[in-house]
């Protein structure tokens, strides 16, 4: 058991870095729509890494934590691009970098 703890505290901690590398996104990236990427990746992983970790730490708790897993990977990439399409649409401005707008070009978007 205490090999499961171990490695449970190591998944929690890279967990805890990565939604603390998607804050950071959050803070110093240029616009909203690399703010949203940055923030769904991040901390998709980092909240899959820290149910990962509690499930490894308590095992009877698996099947739950494994559900929350499955819902949160389906649910926070379908609400970022979401609201990405959202403020594309309201005409949130895209930063001076961007080489490519494929929202712009997209057939289906009704702007």
């Amino acid at each position: 058991m205490a090999v499961l703890e171990f490695i449970g505290s190591l998944v929690l901690l890279a967990g805890a870095l990565f939604l603390f590398l998607g804050g950071l996104g959050l803070y110093r990236m240029p616009d909203t729509y690399n703010r949203i990427q940055a923030g769904t990746k991040a901390t998709t992983l980092g909240t899959l890494l820290l149910l990962l970790g509690a499930a490894l730490m308590v095992p009877g708790w698996a099947v739950k934590l494994l559900l929350i897993m499955l819902f949160l990977m389906y649910t926070n990439p379908l609400s970022s691009q979401v609201l990405a399409r959202a403020a594309h649409r309201a005409g949130v401005p895209l930063t001076a970098k961007t080489k490519h707008d494929a929202l712009a070009q997209d057939a289906g978007d009704l702007t």
